[in-house]
C-alpha cells in the first residue's frame, strides 16, 4: 500500500478509540469514522510496517448502528468521537474494549460484569474550558480546538457541555469583545484572555467561573464581574487565574479571587465537597455517584476496617465511604486538594479521617514504616498513567484484604492489575460510562488478597 491510494473495504472490527478496522493484505488499517460491518471506500494517509491509518470517503453499505450526528462542528472538533454511532452500540463498544485490553495485559480471558450507562447522555459535563484565541481573519475565537492542532471552532451548542455554562462563557466573550479585553494570540504570545473555565455543581447549582489571563490587569475587572453577578445570580465565586507561560497547560500557578470565597460546594453521595479552580473532581456527576456507590459496594465495609485513599484528589471516595470505616487515610500530591480535603472532612464532621499531602510513592511507604499503620481496604484512583511502581510492591508488602481499583484507562489498569495478581485475584469488574459519546471509560475493579 502506498499514501493516497484508495480501496474497497470491510470493517472487520472496532479499535478502543472507535476507530474502524479493516485488513488489506494482512494489513491492519485504521479508518477514523468507520462501524463494524460496514462496507467502505477509503483512501491511505499514512502507511507505517505494523498499520496503516486511512480517510473515510465513502460509506457503501451502512451499519444498523450509523447514525446522524446532529452536532454542528462534530466533524472537525476534538472532543467527541462517537457521535455518528447510536448510543447503546458505543456502551457496548467501550465493554468489549475493556474487556480485550485486559485481556491482553494479563493472558486470559476478562469478563465485565456490570455496566453502568448514561441515561441521558447529554450536557453532562460540570466543566467546561473553552479556549480564546485569533483565527485566521485576524478575529478573535472562543470555542473547542479542532482535532489534532490548536486551531479555535466556535461552537453554537455543544452537547456534553452544560448548558448554563455555555452561556455564561458566551456573554464572558462578547463582554471581553466590546470592552477592550483582548483575546490572547498563541502565535504572538500577546492579548489577555486565554481561557473561560466553569465549573457547576450538580446538586446544589453553584457555578466557578475562571478567567484565565496572560497579564494580571483586566479592564473593567470590577465592571465584568458586575455583569456577571446581575445576569447569573447563581455564581457564588468569580477568580482570575494568571497564566503567562507558553504552555499546552491551561491553568496557571496564581489564582485572584475577583468575587466570592474561591471555591463552591457540591454534594456526592450525601456528602458536601468544596471544589477549587485546582481541584480535581470528576466531570460527570450522575455517573460519579454510581462509580463510587460501586466502588464502596465492591470494598464491603464492615464498619472496623482501615482504610487508605490513593490519589485522594479532594477525598471523594474515602469520605464517602469513611462512614462505613473505623480509620481513613488520604493521600494526594497536590497541596490545595489536600486543603480542600480536609476541609471537606470538617464540613461533613468526619473525625476519623487525616489526609497527608506529597507523592503516594513517598508517604505511603512512611506511613507505614514509621507510623505502623497498615489498611485493611485500599482504595486508588491513579492519573490515566496508573500506579507507581513503589505504590504497586508496597501494596504487595503489606497485603491489604481487598484493593478497590478505580481507572480511566483501561491499559494501564490492565499493567498494573498484571503486577498485583501476584498476590491477588481479580473480582469484580465495572464499566462505568463516565465519558459519553467519547473513546474514554471508567472502570472499578475489586481485587481480593488470595
Amino acid at each position: 500500500m502506498k499514501k493516497n491510494e484508495e480501496y474497497v473495504v470491510e470493517i472487520l472490527d472496532q479499535g478502543f478509540g472507535g476507530e474502524g478496522i479493516a485488513k488489506i493484505s494482512g494489513q491492519v488499517v485504521f479508518v477514523e469514522g468507520a462501524i463494524k460491518g460496514e462496507k467502505v471506500k477509503i483512501k491511505i494517509l499514512k502507511v507505517t510496517s505494523k498499520i496503516c491509518y486511512a480517510k473515510l470517503l465513502e460509506v457503501l453499505e451502512k451499519s444498523e448502528h450509523r447514525m446522524a450526528s446532529n452536532c454542528d462542528t462534530y466533524a472537525q472538533c476534538g472532543g467527541c468521537h462517537l457521535r455518528h454511532m447510536d448510543y447503546a452500540y458505543t456502551v457496548e463498544m467501550k465493554k468489549q474494549a475493556v474487556e480485550n485490553t485486559l485481556q491482553k495485559a494479563v493472558g486470559r480471558a476478562v469478563k465485565v460484569d456490570e455496566v453502568l450507562p448514561m441515561e441521558n447522555p447529554f450536557y453532562y459535563r460540570n466543566k467546561l474550558q473553552f479556549p480564546v484565541g485569533i483565527n485566521e481573519a485576524e478575529e478573535p475565537v472562543m470555542g473547542v480546538f479542532a482535532k489534532r492542532s490548536h486551531r479555535i471552532i466556535e461552537v453554537k451548542d455543544c452537547q456534553i457541555q452544560n448548558q448554563v455554562a455555555q452561556a455564561i462563557a458566551k456573554d464572558i466573550f462578547e463582554f471581553a469583545k466590546q470592552n477592550g479585553i483582548m483575546a490572547y494570540d498563541e502565535k504572538k504570545q500577546t492579548g489577555l484572555l486565554r481561557h473561560i473555565v466553569i465549573r457547576t455543581a450538580h446538586k446544589t447549582d453553584e457555578i466557578m467561573v475562571t478567567l484565565v489571563v496572560y497579564q494580571e490587569k483586566i479592564p473593567k475587572e470590577k465592571e465584568l464581574v458586575a455583569f456577571l453577578r446581575k445576569l447569573y445570580p447563581t455564581i457564588r465565586t468569580i477568580v482570575k487565574n494568571v497564566n503567562m507561560r507558553n504552555t499546552n497547560v491551561i491553568l496557571g500557578q496564581k489564582n485572584v479571587v475577583l468575587f466570592g470565597d474561591g471555591y463552591i460546594t457540591d454534594e456526592l453521595l450525601e456528602k458536601k465537597f468544596k471544589i477549587s479552580n485546582m481541584s480535581f473532581y470528576q466531570v460527570n456527576p450522575v455517573q460519579t455517584e454510581k462509580l463510587y456507590a460501586k466502588a464502596i459496594e465492591y470494598a464491603d465495609l464492615k464498619g472496623n476496617e482501615t482504610i487508605f485513599d490513593l490519589y485522594c484528589g479532594i477525598g471523594t471516595i474515602g469520605i464517602c465511604a469513611s462512614s462505613r470505616a473505623s480509620q481513613l487515610f488520604g493521600i494526594e500530591t497536590i497541596p490545595e486538594a489536600i486543603e480542600d480535603a480536609r476541609e471537606n472532612a470538617k464540613i461533613n464532621c468526619i473525625s476519623n479521617s487525616e489526609f497527608l499531602v506529597g507523592d503516594v510513592e513517598m508517604i505511603l511507604p512512611e506511613l507505614i514504616k514509621q507510623r505502623g499503620i497498615l489498611a485493611d481496604v485500599v482504595f486508588v484512583d491513579p492519573p490515566r498513567k496508573g500506579c507507581d511502581k513503589m505504590v504497586l510492591q508496597t501494596l504487595l508488602t503489606i497485603e491489604p484484604k481487598k484493593i478497590v481499583y478505580v481507572s480511566c484507562n483501561p491499559a494501564t489498569l490492565g499493567r498494573d492489575l498484571k503486577v498485583l495478581e501476584e498476590k491477588y485475584v481479580l473480582g469484580k469488574l465495572a464499566v462505568c460510562e463516565m465519558f459519553p459519546w467519547t473513546e474514554h471509560v471508567e472502570c472499578v475493579a475489586v481485587l481480593n488478597l488470595k
